[in-house]
C-alpha cells in the first residue's frame, strides 16, 4: 500500500488530484504534487571498548518488547548524523560521535512488512562511539544492553527486517578471521 493511497484531494485547494504516475499524486488546479517517498531514519551501532554492541527494547506497542538498535526518523530539516545523536541521546543518555557510515536498509514501519499502514523506511546506520553519560533507558525504550557478537539475540527477538540485516552483517564482520 502506498503512503498515498487515501490520498483524494490537494491539502492545498482541495481539488481532485490526479494520479497519473504510481506512487504521485498532482494537483492538476494548483500544481501540487506528491510522492510517496520513504522515510528516513537514523540509527547507530554503538560498540564499547570491550567490542560489544547496545541494543535497546522498545517500549512502544509497534513490536515492543523486541530488540532494536539505537536511532530514529530523522525530522523535516534535520541532518541524519544530527538526528542520530539526538535519538541516541533520548533514547540511551549516551553522547556519541559517528564514525563510519555503514549503508542504507530499506524496509517498512510495521510488524507485517507492507501492508495498510506500513511506512516504507530508508534506514541509515552509522556506527558510533560513546563520548560520555550513563546508560539510561529512556524515551522509548525500557531495558538497554550490550551484547557481543557471538551473544546477539535471535533473529525472533529483533524488531525490524533492517535491524536482523545490519546486525547480520555486523556479527559477519566482527566474527571474519
Amino acid at each position: 500500500m502506498s503512503l498515498l493511497d487515501g490520498w483524494r484531494f490537494c491539502p492545498r485547494c482541495r481539488t481532485e488530484l490526479d494520479r497519473g504516475a504510481p506512487r504521485r499524486v498532482e494537483c492538476p488546479a494548483c500544481g501540487f504534487a506528491a510522492y510517496a517517498n520513504p522515510a528516513p531514519t537514523a540509527c547507530a551501532l554503538c560498540v564499547d571498548d570491550e567490542g560489544r554492541l547496545l541494543l535497546a527494547r522498545r517500549a512502544t506497542p509497534l513490536f515492543e518488547g523486541f530488540w532494536d538498535t539505537p536511532g530514529g526518523f530523522v525530522e523535516e530539516g534535520e541532518h541524519p548524523l544530527e538526528a542520530l545523536r539526538r535519538e541516541v541521546r533520548e533514547e540511551t543518555g549516551l553522547a556519541v560521535e559517528p564514525t563510519a557510515f555503514l549503508g542504507a536498509w530499506m524496509d517498512w514501519y510495521a510488524e507485517a512488512g507492507e501492508g495498510e499502514g506500513a511506512v516504507s523506511t530508508l534506514n541509515l546506520y552509522w556506527s558510533a562511539r560513546v563520548l560520555g553519560g550513563e546508560p539510561q533507558a529512556a524515551d522509548d525504550v525500557s531495558e538497554l544492553c550490550w551484547f557481543a557478537p557471538d551473544e546477539l539475540p535471535p533473529d525472533e527477538e529483533l524488531a525490524f527486517a533492517n535491524v536482523r540485516e545490519v546486525l547480520a552483517a555486523w556479527r559477519a564482520a566482527q566474527l571474519a578471521p
